[in-house]
């Protein structure tokens, strides 16, 4: 009896060391973005998650070695919303990005897996990938020429009457759809100055698009030799819908550039994927502009990859004068572009691996740039929402958020850009499904909810560290695996509203080297929702939360923000809140100044964050995200030098 009960509790250990211990399994390495690269691994064991993922990094040819953040542990957090009937839980493994690196450059990048309980398995990696460049016309193939219909002046051979002649060789009325002479991977068809409008109505349609007026591209190029469709240079190119649904249809194509072209007057001016059907693959949208439309890009399929969208001027229908959101009464009243019932949805929205998204000036959308909230992610890497850059975006007028990383399940980095006026919530994460989601260095002002970052339908991975947010943090759905660092949050006397709410779901989290500005006449600053180690708090009751009057008795009775400090607006150059009693007022970003004032309370305060915040001026990284000394980063095209916002 001894020995058996001896030999029972020896099991019982065994067990429990073998659940402990981590099984190494498959290492993935995914889509290079321009400046940064994700990885995911998946693992067996590790039940009490003390397992860690160390990275290093170098530029080939480099000697030295560069720490990069650790990998982050992910697996186990359950991401719901019951309306929808969504129930999924995040797969046991590692996933995470090495930021901040030079396009078309190779790196060397070494992985190490350790567990004090014991690792089996392959626990080290050395891999090899190369950064991507922007995309670029082909130079040694062929070169076509389309003029509009009515052009006068000397015409270059080869030349086209429209975009579907020289693509296809298309012809007029039921020979539309006769496709014999093709355009060849390499080719760029260059449009010269003017008006291309369908007639749509016209059975023989000089656009060759009669009845419905949408252009379907579906050829096929390759990164080396992508199908161009550019502006010649010699004047403005104007696509003009008629007021249809799509003006291009490009779910079937591969590599494709849309290069300075102006689209306008059309629900859907590039449709580039749907769900469970098609997508397109490397698709470049560059140095273009976008007026009055109600979708600027857009794809839902999960094959879809590899976009290039930047540079562009992407305006939408909705009202321009006043902050109107998606509830209450303003919602359904008139404006100077009619009933506000989703005269335009998203300006970009994507899915799929390995999509830039960067220096765009959106205004006049319900959202500016999302992710599809897709649903569960399905197994396949190269068919989820992953290794996803948003940057550099300057974001006006949202009747609901700014961006959306909803649908994403790793390595989604939003960082650098600059949101001014959004109705419901600044930057989204609704839901994801593991993260990591990198919020990084945005700017945010003016968002009446108090929802700077709309973390919601319990989003897994969250990581937030240098934004500047003039507004109060109250988002009270639980999160897992939620993150804060050297942010700087700013009440407005917001009334009967704290400044900071922290709601995880989880016992993996923490917030540290933050700044707050409390809001004046109110009781209750801070909320807490902290589970104990092991428990879960996804429905949490009334009793399960916290409040706490300063920051001093949050730290005190939790144990977080150690670091943190108790700001004012004389920390900066010069800021002046927005209007807590006007949620409709309309506010512009060259009248704004987020830059720290030199020796101010919130420099040199944050805590260094690798790859993060590399190279910071002074002691230690300032909070926020302008660092003093440094120039502030570009928002919007690159190519624009006037306000496209601005009246």
């Amino acid at each position: 009896m001894i020995h058996r009960t001896f030999f029972l509790v020896l099991a019982g250990v065994l067990g429990a060391y073998a659940q402990n211990a981590t099984q190494a399994g498959r290492f993935t390495v995914e889509h290079p973005t321009l400046l940064n690269l994700g990885f995911e691994w998946e693992i067996s064991g590790d039940a009490n998650r003390n397992a860690s993922v160390a990275v290093q990094f170098r530029a080939a040819g480099e000697s030295a070695w560069r720490e990069a953040l650790p990998l982050v542990r992910v697996g186990g957090e359950r991401v719901f919303r019951q309306r929808e009937h969504l129930e999924y839980t995040v797969p046991d493994g590692f996933a995470g990005s090495i930021l901040n690196l030079q396009p078309g450059t190779e790196y060397e990048c070494r992985f190490r897996l350790t567990d004090p309980d014991g690792t089996t398995g392959q626990t080290n990696h050395s891999v090899k990938v190369k950064t991507r460049v922007e995309p670029q016309p082909y130079q040694g193939g062929r070169t076509l020429h389309v003029y509009p219909p009515d052009y006068k002046g000397t015409r270059l051979e080869p030349h086209f009457s429209s975009i579907l002649e020289a693509y296809y060789g298309a012809g007029l009325g039921d020979w539309s759809v006769v496709w014999e002479r093709r355009a060849q991977p390499g080719d760029t068809i260059l449009v010269h100055v003017g008006l291309y409008k369908p007639e749509r109505r016209n059975y023989v349609d000089p656009m060759m698009t009669p009845f419905d007026g949408t252009m379907s591209l579906t050829l096929k190029g390759t990164p080396e030799k992508p199908i161009t469709i550019k502006a010649a240079g010699d004047g403005e190119v104007i696509f003009d819908g008629d007021g249809n649904y799509r003006l291009f249809d490009v779910m079937a194509s591969r590599y494709h550039i849309f290069d300075g072209l102006t689209f306008r007057n059309t629900d859907v001016a590039i449709f580039a994927g749907q769900k469970e059907v098609l997508g397109a693959v490397g698709l470049t949208v560059k140095n273009c502009r976008f007026e009055g439309v109600g979708f600027g890009v857009w794809t839902e399929y999960a094959g879809s990859s590899d976009f290039y969208i930047a540079d562009n001027v992407i305006l939408g229908r909705d009202d321009r004068v006043r902050l109107v959101g998606w509830t209450g009464p303003m919602w359904a009243s008139a404006g100077p572009y009619g009933s506000h019932l989703l005269t335009s949805y998203y300006a970009i929205k994507v899915y799929g691996p390995g999509h830039v998204i960067a220096r765009n000036a959106i205004a006049y959308f319900h959202d500016a740039i999302g992710i599809s909230t897709y649903g569960t992610p399905e197994k396949d890497p190269e068919r989820r929402a992953s290794s996803i850059d948003i940057y550099g975006n300057d974001m006006h007028m949202s009747n609901d958020d700014f961006i959306e990383t909803d649908g994403g399940v790793h390595n989604i980095r939003v960082f650098n850009n600059r949101g001014v006026n959004a109705a419901q919530g600044g930057y989204s994460s609704q839901p994801v499904f593991g993260g990591p989601v990198y919020f990084i260095g945005n700017l945010l002002y003016h968002v009446p909810t108090g929802v700077a970052f709309k973390f919601s339908a319990k989003p897994a991975g969250l990581f937030v560290y240098h934004n500047t947010i003039i507004g109060e943090q109250t988002a009270r759905d639980p999160s897992a695996n939620m993150h804060y660092r050297n942010n700087l949050f700013l009440g407005r006397d917001t009334p009967n509203r704290g400044i900071m709410a922290w709601a995880n779901a989880t016992d993996a989290f923490s917030t540290d080297y933050n700044g707050f500005r409390p809001n004046r006449g109110v009781s209750r600053q801070y909320s807490w929702l902290g589970p104990k180690p092991g428990q879960r708090l996804y429905e949490p009751r009334r009793e399960d939360w916290q409040s706490f009057a300063s920051l001093a008795e949050f730290q005190a009775a939790t144990g977080q923000e150690a670091h943190g400090m108790e700001v004012d607006y004389d920390i900066f150059e010069r800021m002046v809140p927005p209007d807590p009693g006007n949620r409709h007022a309309v506010y512009h970003a060259v009248d704004l100044n987020f830059r720290l004032k030199p020796g101010s309370k919130a420099v040199d305060a944050g805590v260094p964050i690798p790859t993060v915040n590399d190279g910071f001026i002074g002691r230690a990284p300032d909070l926020g995200a302008l660092e003093v000394g440094k120039p502030e980063p570009k928002y919007g095209p690159s190519w624009l030098t006037s306000h496209p916002f601005y009246r």
